[in-house]
């Protein structure tokens, strides 16, 4: 009788425990599912009615199932993923990630979020040392065939801002690999620099050498609109194997949606404050800032944003400022990134509204010129124009002379090359300009650098005090 007793309760412990894993896994389901319906679609915007979700909330839209997307969509190849990028009245307007076909008017949007109170609005994105030798598209998905990152951690791409009177100073200078660079511009730890320059001067090339060369523990490298043949080029050619062990590539080249390339350039700035975040000296690269601003630009556009300085709404101007402020040295103690951002001027023009409002908030800029890239002068860094703001705090008195020294030599030269071209110049009447002539040779020799040839901080200061002592 008691063995009767005792199996019967066993199988009623059995069945409660049953029941109250039903029960658990029912409260855990939302209690309905929202759901909203796409009414217009025009151009890059689709509008629906009937959701309420935050500004930058991630969506799916139901598509037709005869639809071609793409290979890699992961719930369901009936939905397409998009974020929210504006709204008026009870109308969203919604932006896709990817370019998508089979959209029917009616079709069903769904926030994108697991929990029963999630809407979305944290989207997840893969980061961490599991990253590094890996390239990843702009939503974390790999490109390069090396399988998936589910053992990688988490996280959204916002991250509260540092208060700008707990990072540490600017006051180590960094290891760049460039002569030009380490002795006359010469580039703190935590410095944002801007390289500014037009197509076909050897940008792509100068952010190699810096890639490969740089003293930092890890780099980011984001290629955002970039042609796809760049993108290969970069990672094989430019990159290099040695360059890409202790990299993260992310990739959104220009066939993708802008708000794929936003995306982008937000999330390898997320994966660099990973790092740093760890107490790692990052160098994060993002080529290009000018591909960001026009980005935005085509969805604020989209949304009905008016125009401003040339074509620009103002909050291009405003997304700017907030990608870059991401930037730079963590409180004392901690991490840094030291960032550069390259800036494309369009037709060499230094006035382009994208490279005025660049100047203004990074730390200095670099200026590659056509004129000597077409000399066969490379790399092509037009000294004259170029400035580092965090120099005079981070070398010694001795080199801050020499180098102020050797920019009034070449200007001094540059001035008066018509004359010296013409041969209307006569030794002997200005000893300045003699001086000039006579090392601009030696000068160009110093700025100039071959691909393979590293030059550290300490053979740069013993070169530049050969040539122009202090």
């Amino acid at each position: 009788m008691s063995a009767m007793t005792e199996a019967s309760n066993l199988h009623q412990r059995r069945w409660q425990d049953a029941v109250d894993g039903v029960q658990r896994r029912v409260a855990g389901v939302a209690p309905y599912r929202a759901s909203g319906r796409i009414v217009r679609a025009t151009g890059l915007v689709l509008e629906a009615i009937g959701l309420r979700v935050p500004l930058g909330s991630a969506c799916r839209i139901e598509v037709s199932p005869r639809s071609t997307l793409a290979s890699h969509q992961r719930d369901s190849e009936r939905f397409a993923e998009a974020e929210v990028v504006g709204f008026s009245g009870e109308k969203l307007f919604l932006m896709p990630l990817e370019e998508i076909s089979g959209l029917l008017p009616g079709s069903r949007v769904f926030p994108l979020g697991e929990g029963p109170h999630e809407n979305g609005s944290a989207r997840r994105f893969p980061l961490g040392d599991t990253l590094l030798g890996r390239v990843v598209d702009g939503n974390g998905r790999p490109l390069d065939g090396k399988g998936p990152l589910a053992d990688a951690p988490h996280a959204p791409l916002a991250t509260p801002a540092i208060n700008p009177l707990s990072r540490a100073p600017i006051d180590t200078q960094i290891d760049v690999g460039i002569r030009a660079i380490n002795g006359l511009l010469s580039v703190g730890r935590g410095q944002r620099m801007g390289l500014f320059a037009g197509s076909g001067v050897g940008k792509s090339v100068l952010l190699g050498m810096m890639a490969r060369y740089t003293r930092a523990d890890v780099i980011v490298v984001g290629l955002i609109g970039e042609r796809g043949r760049e993108v290969q080029d970069f990672i094989d050619n430019i990159l290099g194997a040695e360059g890409r062990r202790r990299a993260v590539v992310v990739a959104a080249p220009a066939d993708t949606s802008p708000l794929q390339r936003l995306q982008g350039a937000s999330y390898a700035t997320r994966l660099a404050e990973g790092f740093r975040d760890a107490g790692r000296n990052v160098l994060l690269i993002m080529d290009s800032l000018t591909r960001f601003a026009m980005a935005q630009r085509e969805i604020a556009l989209a949304i009905g944003e008016p125009p401003a300085t040339k074509g620009y709404p103002p909050s291009v101007f405003a997304r700017l400022p907030s990608l870059v402020e991401r930037a730079g040295n963590a409180m004392k103690g901690g991490g840094s990134i030291t960032a550069f951002y390259t800036v494309l001027t369009e037709g060499d023009d230094q006035q382009d509204p994208i490279a005025d409002s660049a100047r203004a908030i990074l730390d200095g800029h670099i200026v590659l010129s056509r004129t000597l890239a077409e000399g066969g002068h490379y790399p092509a860094i037009d000294i004259e124009a170029s400035i580092s703001r965090a120099m005079t705090s981070i070398v010694s008195n001795e080199q801050q002379r020499q180098a102020q020294h050797f920019k009034q030599v070449m200007s001094r030269y540059q001035r008066n090359r018509d004359l010296i071209s013409v041969g209307a110049y006569t030794p002997g009447h200005d000893p300045q300009l003699d001086q000039a002539v006579t090392m601009h040779p030696r000068l160009e020799r110093f700025l100039q650098q071959r691909i393979d040839e590293r030059a550290d901080i300490q053979e740069t200061q013993d070169a530049l005090a050969s040539l122009v002592p202090g």
